[in-house]
């Protein structure tokens, strides 16, 4: 196959380009660098199938020759980066989908659509099913997130069912592993990052909150399989094991061999405004049509990224 994969050089991208590569596939990433970093991509430079093009796709996408797949996953992805670039973050799920979605018909290729356990909001349902609608606070400082992801999906649909095109829409729910940023604003490097430093581990609220985290590879896995099913509604990918952040924290200081305590803080910034207060991803689906579960522990994949991000803090 040749793919195109938006969003190439940030975290999911990348890992992305990687796992295609090694399945013997042509691989362009594409992306305008202002979450993502050409160092997650550096390794690729002189492998012959693999090209970078650094565009912004909410303009026109140009790619020459044929293409077999699309994979969309341009998008500021965390609530700092989202609460401090909302436009970008509303013009990239509406109209950089779009013009994903224009390339991939004009090319008969295939588009898959990077959404998010956040189109759920916070939810009255739990664990989350794909046929949950969700409970999304529309004008909220996170919506700019939730309603360009919803307006991506349905665009998607709207696609796939006015013009053939023959679509895939990935719901990723919390994951974490390498290439994530030190400042990424979520819970997994800040936590990391603290701890490593002997720094409080921050808490928001209560630290009751619960999420459900997911190793970089099971993830991509479960796209990969995904892209090569013949499933066109959402599909949840994700770990379902839920725990609190609070014993999440608790974790990270017991891998890291930290002296860190744990503060609970109430920001007066809005990165916790509808934050969801249960995350956890039901996966029923995955397990029955993709023959797919996550196989790395919990603590297995936390000991690789902790690795990772004590590298990244010994040469800053």
């Amino acid at each position: 196959m040749r793919v195109l994969i938006t969003g190439g050089a940030g975290f999911l991208g990348s890992h992305l380009c990687d796992h295609f590569l090694a399945e013997g596939h042509t691989v362009i990433a594409m992306d305008n660098l202002i979450t993502g970093n050409t160092a997650n991509i550096e390794h690729l430079a002189r492998h012959p199938k693999f090209l970078f093009i650094k565009h912004d796709v909410t303009n026109y996408i140009y790619i020459g020759g044929k293409l077999d797949a699309v994979l969309h996953f341009a998008s500021p992805a965390s609530p700092i980066d989202y609460l401090e670039l909302p436009i970008q973050t509303l013009k990239v799920g509406a109209l950089g989908t779009h013009k994903a979605l224009g390339l991939a018909k004009a090319k008969s290729a295939k588009l898959l659509l990077a959404s998010t356990s956040e189109v759920y909001g916070d939810p009255l349902v739990h664990p989350q099913t794909e046929e949950y609608w969700g409970n999304v606070n529309p004008i909220g400082p996170r919506g700019v997130y939730d309603e360009a992801k919803r307006f991506a999906e349905a665009i998607t649909m709207a696609y796939h069912r006015y013009h053939g095109v023959d679509t895939r829409i990935v719901r990723i729910f919390n994951t974490f592993g390498e290439r994530m940023r030190l400042n990424d604003g979520r819970v997994v490097p800040n936590f990391i990052a603290q701890a490593l430093e002997n720094k409080p581990l921050t808490v928001f609220g209560d630290g009751l909150q619960t999420r459900s985290f997911c190793y970089v590879s099971d993830l991509v896995e479960g796209i990969y399989r995904l892209l090569h099913s013949d499933e066109t509604d959402p599909v949840n990918i994700g770990n379902p094991k839920e725990m609190t952040i609070l014993q999440f924290a608790h974790k990270i200081i017991e891998l890291t061999d930290s002296s860190s305590e744990i503060t609970f803080v109430q920001p007066k910034d809005q990165r916790i405004k509808d934050d969801p207060k249960q995350r956890q991803p039901d996966i029923g689906k995955a397990k029955r049509i993709l023959d797919w579960e996550p196989q790395v522990d919990i603590n297995d994949g936390l000991a690789k990224a902790i690795a990772y991000f004590r590298n990244k803090l010994a040469h800053q």
